[in-house]
């Protein structure tokens, strides 16, 4: 299995190692800052996400969440590409490059958010790196970091094995960190909690060497222009929160 700690560049999680190798940030927020999210299934990345919104007002982009707002509203005015894109996953395949960087483009106003851009799903490829880059450079914009989450295998079955899911508002707890107050029920709206097939350890560990194959050369890609900030999240969301923090000189 590939190793997901290959191009971390803050061992230790100390980012005092990352700021040798990466550009030097921004040190005001008025241009606003354009990062992009990396990180395997179950170390914490959505969380993240939240953690920086509210902590510098930075908006998020989730290309997910965008095919899933497009699924469920399938009679909204989609352009060509994102209705070509519904039904392709809709049929499990995957969307090819192409499309996705033509829906992208199509979104180019949430890349000039004055309040800046935190991009969660893509790229996903070097070629959609590559078309990001030209995107960004027609607008006089550019990436100020790649912020890659990093844990251990091992630490990451152990994490999502403990995740349990409310089958009603999909409200998600862990057993050992974040427990429901009541066993097997949500504190939200009472629903049965259940384990997701996805998060038993076999399946995790398949989830974990299809990310790191896909990945490796996106992660490559970044590390060579000193754009790749790894980030160790073995500690509590509020410590990997910090060493981000700290990492962006923020």
């Amino acid at each position: 299995m590939f190793n997901l700690n290959t191009f971390d560049q803050c061992s230790g999680g100390n980012p005092a190692q990352c700021e040798a190798s990466v550009r030097q940030l921004p040190a005001s927020l008025d241009g606003g800052l354009r990062l992009i999210l990396l990180g395997a299934p179950g170390v914490g990345k959505g969380t993240q996400a939240d953690l920086l919104r509210r902590a510098i007002g930075i908006t998020q982009f989730s290309t997910g969440d965008f095919f899933r707002a497009a699924i469920a509203d399938p009679l909204a005015p989609h352009s060509a590409a994102t209705m070509a894109a519904i039904r392709r996953i809709s049929e499990g395949c995957l969307v090819p490059d192409d499309m996705v960087i033509e829906i992208v483009r199509g979104e180019m106003h949430r890349l000039r958010n004055p309040a800046g851009v935190l991009l969660d799903g893509f790229p996903r490829t070097v070629p959609q790196a590559h078309a990001l880059e030209e995107m960004l450079s027609e607008e006089q914009l550019q990436i100020d970091g790649v912020l890659n989450y990093v844990l251990p295998t091992e630490k990451v079955v152990e994490r999502l094995a403990h995740r349990r899911v409310c089958r009603v508002c999909k409200r998600s707890y862990h057993l050992v960190e974040l427990p429901p107050q009541e066993e097997g029920h949500c504190d939200h709206c009472h629903g049965e909690l259940f384990q997701r097939e996805d998060d038993r350890p076999e399946a995790v560990r398949v989830r974990l060497d299809l990310y790191a194959r896909n990945t490796e050369p996106l992660i490559g890609w970044y590390h060579k222009r000193n754009q790749l900030i790894s980030i160790d999240c073995s500690g509590t969301p509020q410590e990997t929160h910090l060493l981000t923090l700290q990492a962006l000189h923020l």
